[in-house]
């Protein structure tokens, strides 16, 4: 089965009735996604539908506003990733990962656990123009690593352990995150900030809109 049809009914189990439609994003027109058709999350979700959401989340159905405000920071910025080696970590729907190979990064290996986000990698690096590396297993990538680049996975305090683990990994890290206000992590320091929303708008609070970016060297 093709990536599209398997991206399709994988949405159509947890939400029955939901479409995916392809987007070029306002900020980052380049970057062409799939993701969950605008006006579904309008009419509102209903408890069942937030329960199958929450029991199997299909986070590249969305683009949230870190990966957003990172892929903008990359290609307004291209000499970060310009002919250097590059790992997107948690890649999603691979906004970020697309944007560094838009930027002129030598190669852009997309890394996620979920097979589900790394088909719908594939098939947005296919809207969008560029060719991917794909890779399930952080640990399983061998060879030098110039860049780390990550976004909106802070969400789960669980997922603090990695902050170091990037920076033993590779040259530079490069984190994006809208949830933590309180993120003290040396030797990460912010170096930007950027108001965003997610794709398709979920009218989240000003919050969680404010985007900072974080870089360990």
């Amino acid at each position: 089965m093709a990536d599209d049809d398997v991206l399709c009914d994988a949405l159509r189990q947890i939400l029955p009735g939901a479409r995916l439609e392809e987007v070029a994003l306002p900020a980052t027109p380049d970057v062409h996604l799939l993701l969950l058709e605008r006006e579904y999350p309008q009419a509102g979700l209903s408890s069942e539908d937030v329960q199958r959401v929450m029991d199997h989340p299909l986070y590249w159905i969305f683009c949230w506003a870190s990966g957003q405000v990172l892929a903008d920071f990359l290609l307004t910025r291209p000499e970060w990733v310009q002919g250097k080696r590059v790992l997107d970590f948690g890649c999603g729907s691979g906004v970020v990962a697309i944007a560094a190979a838009l930027a002129g990064a030598a190669e852009v290996i997309a890394c996620d656990i979920d097979p589900l986000a790394l088909a719908a990698t594939r098939v947005n690096a296919g809207h969008s123009g560029v060719d991917l590396i794909f890779a399930e297993d952080f640990e399983s990538v061998q060879g030098d690593i110039d860049l780390i680049i990550v976004a909106d996975v802070l969400y789960d305090r669980a997922n603090f352990s990695w902050l170091q683990r990037f920076v033993d990994r590779a040259d530079k890290v490069l984190v994006a995150d809208s949830r933590v206000k309180d993120f003290d992590h040396p030797p990460y320091r912010q170096i930007a900030r950027q108001s965003s929303c997610t794709l398709p708008d979920l009218d989240e609070s000003e919050a969680f809109r404010d985007v900072r970016i974080y870089l360990a060297e």
